[in-house]
């Protein structure tokens, strides 16, 4: 998936760096560093050399109190860095809650509308339906100088997931194309820091969207909220842990503060593998139990992936049951898809697969036949190969019905390392029709 900025595209399977560039007196944690031109440019080809892609430029502080500037006074602070970056050849994104003021900088050259916001503002919403520019819509609870006076939800991840969704989809009927959008689930926006762990630590569900997801948690208020430091300049390592853990739950935009600390932590970030699992002969089941059989041993495979060396289970689709594909003499099949971060590389990963196979009961006598359990590498990130032991992409992904469902329950719009849309075989000329139970 591409999210395009105007002319200006990202590859999202890998984390883009944005710099956060405050031309403010007030903000939290930088206010009036940057605040002249010179001082601002300075620091933003610097950020650039760290790995910044985008310079996102502020001229209003939104920190929790804080108090709103007119128009004319935000724009005065950013126009000339706007215009003089993007001439450049700087990829800008302006971070602004006014039309006129993201009006005037797409026309300096701005390639990105950040609203804090979430493009609320029918105006907002015409200056960039009539543009080519990146969305940041994000969310927030309030205003800025009331978000933190006790934001409240029954379940914050599912509150701030629809409420993305709805705003995104109303951009999308307002002409705007959804390769532009980026979502921002808002951390510290009108959230408590335990609220904004919650949200945090559930990012695969905001991913679920299919959209790019910004992970703007530089220097908030969470992190040392959990972390025990008061000052938010000296949250640098703590905020790229964060952004580290957030990448491997999917985001692909990441704002910091301090790119150079954020870059050299997401050096760490492990390949996102796809598996898909199934079953139809249960180990143990009681007569008409045999469904919640099948159900109990993928459980278990679920489980033992839990134990492999150097890696994480991400996200895990709804359970399908399938009819039989290709060899149909047999009984129909629970199937699941899994979401891992894994260290191990694509061969010793499939030892460990069929290991677990074989420990469930796996026997290979007919091929495509009856069985306690598969598990297939459906793909592994940046890697395609083919030999006599591993061929990834999985070659038939796109044919199978069982798969390409729970896949795209998970991962909307997934391409597989080779370019692949998985969703390009149309559903009615799949194998093994699947249903979600």
């Amino acid at each position: 998936m591409m999210w395009r900025c105007s002319q200006f595209s990202f590859d999202t399977k890998m984390p883009t760096l944005m710099g956060i560039l405050n031309v403010t007196p007030d903000s939290f944690s930088d206010g009036g560093l940057y605040a002249t031109v010179d001082d601002a440019l300075a620091h933003a080809r610097r950020m650039v050399q760290e790995g910044a892609a985008i310079i996102d430029v502020g001229g209003e502080s939104t920190r929790p109190g804080a108090q709103p500037v007119s128009s004319e006074e935000e724009l005065a602070r950013v126009i000339d860095v706007v215009r003089t970056l993007a001439g450049e050849g700087l990829c800008v994104s302006i971070d602004t809650r006014h039309a006129e003021v993201a009006r005037a900088c797409l026309d300096a050259g701005a390639a990105i509308v950040n609203d804090v916001s979430g493009f609320t503002d029918p105006q907002m919403v015409d200056v960039v339906a009539d543009s080519d520019c990146g969305l940041v819509v994000m969310h927030m609870q309030g205003e800025p100088q009331t978000m933190q006076d006790a934001p409240t939800y029954t379940d914050v991840v599912a509150e701030v997931r629809d409420w993305l969704r709805d705003r995104a989809q109303a951009l999308e009927a307002a002409g705007v194309d959804r390769d532009r959008i980026c979502v921002d689930p808002g951390p510290g926006f009108g959230k408590t820091p335990q609220q904004t762990l919650e949200l945090v630590r559930n990012f695969q569900e905001i991913v679920h969207l299919g959209y790019p997801v910004m992970a703007a948690l530089s220097r908030k208020s969470f992190i040392g909220f959990a972390y025990g430091i008061e000052n938010p300049a000296d949250r640098d390592h703590a905020s790229a842990v964060e952004a580290l853990m957030a990448c491997e739950l999917g985001a692909s935009v990441v704002r910091t503060h301090n790119v150079e600390e954020t870059a050299k932590a997401l050096r760490d970030l492990r390949p996102e593998v796809v598996l898909s699992l199934g079953c139809n002969v249960p180990l143990v089941a009681s007569e008409g139990e045999e469904r919640e059989g099948k159900i109990a041993l993928v459980n278990q495979a679920i489980s033992m992936l839990c134990t492999l060396p150097d890696t994480q289970i991400v996200d895990i689709s709804g359970f399908y049951e399938s009819e039989p594909a290709y060899y149909e003499d047999q009984e129909s099949f629970i199937n699941a898809v899994a979401i891992l971060r894994t260290g191990v590389p694509p061969k010793e990963l499939l030892d460990y697969l069929h290991a677990i196979e074989n420990s469930l009961g796996r026997v290979r006598e007919i091929e495509n036949g009856p069985r306690t359990l598969d598990i297939d590498i459906l793909d592994y990130q940046m890697y395609v190969a083919s030999d006599d032991e591993l061929t990834l992409p999985h070659p038939r992904v796109t044919e199978r019905d069982f798969v390409v469902k729970p896949l795209l329950e998970i991962l909307p719009d997934w391409e597989l390392a080779d370019g692949t849309p998985v969703g390009r075989v149309p559903e009615a000329q799949r194998v093994g029709k699947a249903r979600r139970i």
